[in-house]
């Protein structure tokens, strides 16, 4: 990684957000096709996997040569470290508290109860 460059990089607007909305799209029309036995549906499906599989290579490559050309410099790649570690932190503390109220709610309520 090239430290030469001065200030914070910000990337050129991307079509990446676009074509995942549409694999979304089809990919949720396949699934409402598919819960109503539709015969076209596991082919929509399909074509909604295959725009998500190649929106995710497309936008990864594309960040990926944006790191490998240099146009990254030190302080962006701690900022993008830093952002993916509280976004898992967030995650686990969510899933956690997610999971974790009901056994605590069924506590409270069975000492309440008997």
């Amino acid at each position: 990684m090239s430290t030469n460059n001065v200030g914070y990089f910000l990337p050129s607007p991307s079509q990446w957000p676009i074509i995942g909305s549409i694999g979304i799209f089809f990919l949720a029309l396949g699934g409402v096709l598919m819960m109503n036995d539709y015969s076209s549906s596991k082919i929509i499906l399909s074509i909604g996997s295959l725009i998500i599989i190649y929106m995710c290579f497309g936008w990864f490559g594309t960040v990926i040569n944006e790191s490998e050309s240099g146009k990254y410099n030190k302080q962006v790649d701690i900022s993008y470290r830093w952002a993916m570690s509280w976004f898992i932190f967030s995650e686990v503390m969510f899933f956690a508290g997610f999971f974790w109220c009901p056994i605590l709610h069924e506590s409270s309520v069975s000492s309440l109860v008997s």
